[in-house]
């Protein structure tokens, strides 16, 4: 073969497609019994593909991780993703925040055209095919009949990041990389409470209409009370802040200023209880009633402050494979400026196994598709510029 890519999720697959269309014969090996099985999970939700953002705005999402970032997103941003998916014949509708979604609002018919699509450029899928490192020049597979060496010209990794083992992305590959990679950290999940018996009947329940704040990191989004801790968009907005060590407090109503709550909450309350004082003059809903019980008692005199930067006690974040996905991996420095390894020239390396991370709202798909674009072209590259001659 001329190039085998390991990994067939989004930064596989189109590392895959740039390799065959630039002429290579192309193999998949991936470890599960079906392609891009991360992916499809994330397409139950809506597959939100990418943010419609101006290309400055999408890159500052990525914080520090912008530098190594910015040549491939440039490349292939918000709009290339939007292009790719509606040249697999998906229609795309852009939402009220600018996430944009398939109109079937999953991911099963826009990989079944992709997957046809890349048979058609002659790529080859082999199923239950694991990588298990080197041997010297080859590539060591395992496979359902046994071991097998390859030594194709270039190699992609594309081995995901290290949560959601049962799908595939568990991080065991770090261990073929010894001394290349920075700790995995879970990027975009929830934190864990232990909650008081108190709060029982408001599992499952949302918190809307809030503010939280974590260090410079603010989030308007919602959140949902589980049995573990907290989980949704708004905690994971502000996820990063909080593993760094930035304290989580949460303004209960973000759109009323301290002097306000205070002189409503001032006003003649008569015989009725607390919460119901509270309902009256504050609106606040019984799931805020109850954080605000949960985390501030015994209620001092003046509870307004409290109301509007309630400080979150947490134990850390949840276990790292129920993150949406992953910080660290292998290391910038270890990769050149065409993301092929330094220390073994023809193999490159994309997408999640890679160590930045994202937030939620499609950027993550946009960068894995990114930097499966990037290292397949400077993979193509590579066999051109050593005078490789290949198959086709």
């Amino acid at each position: 073969m001329d190039a085998l890519v390991i990994g067939a999720g989004p930064a596989g697959l189109m590392a895959a497609e740039t390799m065959a269309r630039a002429g290579l014969r192309v193999t998949v090996a991936e470890a599960k019994p079906s392609p891009a099985r991360k992916f499809l999970m994330a397409g139950k939700s809506g597959l939100n593909l990418t943010k419609a953002d101006p290309i400055e705005t999408f890159l500052a999402a990525f914080g520090a991780d912008t530098g190594p970032l910015e040549p491939m997103l440039r490349a292939f941003g918000p709009a290339e993703t939007q292009g790719w998916a509606e040249g697999l014949n998906q229609e795309l509708f852009t939402g009220s925040t600018g996430r944009v979604f398939p109109k079937k609002m999953k991911a099963s018919p826009l990989l079944r055209s992709w997957l046809a699509r890349l048979d058609g450029l002659g790529v080859t899928l082999h199923r239950r095919w694991r990588w298990d490192g080197w041997d010297g020049p080859e590539v060591r597979i395992e496979t359902p009949n046994g071991l097998v060496q390859l030594n194709p010209v270039v190699t992609v990794l594309a081995c995901g990041g290290a949560s959601w083992a049962r799908l595939g992305s568990n991080g065991a590959w770090a261990a073929h990389l010894p001394g290349q990679t920075s700790p995995f950290q879970p990027a975009n999940m929830g934190f864990q409470i232990a909650w008081s018996d108190h709060m029982r009947p408001y599992m499952g329940r949302a918190i809307k209409g809030i503010a939280l704040y974590a260090g410079d990191t603010v989030s308007r989004g919602e959140f949902v009370l589980t049995k573990h801790g907290i989980e949704g968009g708004g905690v994971y907005e502000v996820s990063r802040a909080i593993r760094d060590g930035a304290a989580l407090s949460i303004d209960l109503m973000p759109d009323v200023t301290v002097d306000s709550v205070r002189e409503r909450l001032t006003r003649p309350r008569g015989k009725i209880s607390l919460g119901n004082h509270l309902r009256k003059s504050l609106k606040l809903t019984p799931e805020k009633q109850a954080l605000l019980m949960e985390f501030a008692r015994p209620l001092p005199d003046d509870i307004a402050p409290l109301i509007k930067a309630l400080p979150i006690r947490h134990a850390g974040p949840m276990p790292m494979d129920q993150a949406i996905s992953t910080a660290g991996g292998l290391r910038w420095d270890t990769l050149d400026d065409g993301l092929m390894l330094r220390d073994r020239p023809g193999t490159f390396a994309a997408g999640e196994m890679l160590d930045w991370e994202a937030p939620t709202g499609g950027y993550l798909i946009t960068a894995c598709l990114a930097t499966g674009l990037w290292a397949g072209r400077h993979a193509a590259r590579w066999t051109a510029d050593h005078g490789i001659a290949t198959a086709r």
